[in-house]
């Protein structure tokens, strides 16, 4: 039997797109407190399918599939340029492919302009009226409104006319920055984009025989489990070293390893790998809201996600990403050593570089002279600073990084700074290796 709080969340996504929501209206609905209400719709909008905006409120969206994750809805266009919607809330939803900044002539800036735009102009009312009809939504700087002909034209047509106060160049900046940090998004892999679902998981149920374990062992040839009870929580892991010795009638629940480590649908690849390798396990559940079971991870597959990803192209440029692009590596016969020119951005408010410049530039040598003796990925348990001197800005730095012990699962790496030829900083880092052939 569904929970209130499941309950509210399948109400809500059998809305329809574009829907206004309101957690005393549900509340009053479904015969709820406002705040089960105001959870579940807090959780629906973790999930993407419904979207708060400010002065407008909560509504309906189209969950959108990961590899449309860079384009944004229109209502995230209106919380992003502080807007007011001034029509068309009905549109608020839709998803915008490109905008157009209306900064030439008027029929010069409609052959630009179609349908899925976002238009972006000052008070020229021409513009707006014309803009709509050609299927673009219209986004009007500088605080202006438009006429109340427009704004029942964006009614019937359902495409928003939003107003800001802020200038075009502005806006274009923050929609820019909204639409690079998604690409960045698209590029993380999730537990979500892996995972073996429910319906394709092997699990035992509380009240299972030790029995049905030796059944699913002979069947598909795995030692673990997760175990759920009659909610589908997970409330267990059972594997081959629980049941050694168990007679065949014994109830899972007495040999089952209690509370085990689970990861949720948004938990990065990246962290279910160190989960895994960290804690020794060849197998993580993968629980939703209230702690139900919807799948699985196992070692092969994030392993095999991992090595994907380091094929794939960045499409979004990091922070971390801009630092070491100014790295510039040189081999010797038995080392490798970096240099790196201090920029502007990387300093603090001193002049000097920043702290955390310095620990990403220490961990991205280490990390390649680890690479240079074992392949795989490198995840970092911890850098120490031992001795750090001020450098100032536009000076070129020295990484000398020295691997000290290096095994099949741990790495040790010593680095020394220099700058002018003298020592400027000591670290050392100590990381976990992760072979794709394990």
């Amino acid at each position: 039997m569904l929970t209130k709080h499941e309950q509210i969340l399948q109400h809500i996504i059998e809305l329809d797109v574009g829907s206004k929501i309101s957690v005393r209206q549900i509340a009053k609905d479904l015969t709820v407190s406002e705040g089960t209400a105001y959870r579940a719709i807090k959780e629906a909008e973790n999930q993407g399918i419904v979207s708060t905006i400010e002065r407008v409120g909560t509504i309906r969206i189209e969950r959108q599939a990961k590899s449309n994750i860079e384009k944004l809805t229109f209502a995230e266009v209106v919380n992003i340029v502080e807007g007011q919607v001034l029509g068309g809330r009905a549109g608020l939803h839709k998803t915008l492919h490109k905008f157009v900044i209306g900064a030439m002539k008027l029929e010069a800036m409609m052959r630009y302009v179609d349908a899925g735009s976002l238009l972006i102009v000052g008070n020229r009312i021409n513009a707006h009226g014309l803009g709509l009809k050609a299927g673009s939504a219209i986004l009007i700087t500088g605080g202006f409104d438009t006429e109340e002909e427009v704004k029942r034209l964006a009614d019937e047509l359902e495409l928003p006319v939003i107003s800001t106060s802020y200038d075009t160049f502005t806006v274009a900046t923050m929609i820019n920055k909204a639409i690079h940090d998604r690409l960045i998004k698209k590029d993380i892999v999730l537990a979500s984009d892996i995972l073996i679902p429910i319906d394709e998981t092997h699990y035992l149920f509380q009240h299972d025989k030790v029995e049905r374990w030796h059944e699913l062992n002979r069947e598909t040839m795995h030692s673990r489990y997760p175990v759920v009870d009659q909610s589908n929580r997970v409330t267990g892991v059972v594997t081959s070293k629980d049941i050694i010795g168990v007679s065949e009638d014994m109830n899972i629940e007495k040999v089952m390893t209690r509370s085990p480590l689970t990861v949720t649908e948004k938990t990065s690849v990246a962290a279910c790998a160190h989960m895994m390798i960290w804690e020794g396990i060849e197998l993580l559940p993968v629980t939703g809201s209230s702690h139900k079971l919807i799948g699985i991870l196992t070692r092969q597959d994030v392993l095999k996600a991992m090595q994907m990803m380091q094929k794939q192209p960045q499409v979004g440029a990091t922070f971390d990403d801009l630092i070491t692009t100014e790295l510039k590596e040189h081999k010797y016969e038995n080392e490798v050593n970096f240099t790196c020119k201090i920029t502007p951005q990387m300093t603090n408010h001193l002049g000097t570089v920043s702290y955390g410049v310095l620990m990403t530039l220490v961990t991205e040598t280490a990390r390649k002279a680890l690479r240079r003796i074992k392949k795989g990925d490198v995840v970092v348990e911890n850098v120490t600073f031992y001795y750090i001197k001020p450098v100032q800005i536009e000076s070129e730095i020295q990484f000398v990084p020295r691997v000290l012990e290096v095994s099949r699962k741990f790495g040790k790496v010593d680095v020394e700074i220099y700058h002018d030829g003298k020592i400027a900083g000591k670290a050392m880092m100590m990381a976990q290796l992760i072979d794709h052939r394990s």
